[in-house]
């Protein structure tokens, strides 16, 4: 059985335990959840979860059906085949000498990145993208020395008037 990558939006009520619950669907069916990221959402003591996950594409379906009977969760879709704008935060800090510096900016310029620290010995630059493009200037910035990298992981939201 083929393993597929699906990412996937979910409304919940902010409640306690609501995430080990929806992490147990996943657990049971085979799933390894790769990307997780849990928000506040717009609707008042509601959360919005956007989970990227890898497993037997056979049970995704399953899945969908299962996240959306539980109590705490308002709806649950795959938005792995819908128009989509899907983003990733990172942040980067850089070792680099004041002559590396100018190299170092010219590659975040290109990604649209800013620059939110700076000392003598690094740079610390923030950039959102798809996660092709956030792996793409992890690749370029890899010959200077990454001293710390973090990345949010996707978020989701789909395009026109569908719901997340």
């Amino acid at each position: 059985m083929p393993n597929c990558k699906a990412t996937i939006g979910l409304l919940v009520n902010d409640q306690p335990g609501v995430l080990v619950r929806v992490a147990q669907v996943f657990t049971r069916r085979g799933y390894n959840i790769e990307n997780l990221v849990v928000s506040q959402a717009h609707i008042r003591n509601s959360s919005r979860m956007t989970i990227t996950c890898v497993g037997p594409e056979a049970e995704l379906h399953q899945i969908i059906l299962q996240l959306n009977k539980l109590v705490d969760v308002i709806h649950a879709n795959d938005h792995s085949d819908t128009q989509t704008i899907l983003r990733e935060l990172a942040l980067f800090k850089i070792g680099c000498s004041v002559t590396e510096r100018t190299e170092v900016l010219q590659i975040s310029e290109v990604f649209r990145g800013k620059t939110v620290d700076i000392s003598t010995d690094t740079i610390t630059l923030e950039a959102t993208g798809t996660t092709e493009k956030m792996d793409a200037l992890r690749e370029l910035l890899s010959k200077f020395e990454i001293k710390e990298m973090v990345r949010t992981g996707k978020v989701v939201m789909a395009r026109g008037d569908q719901v997340t």
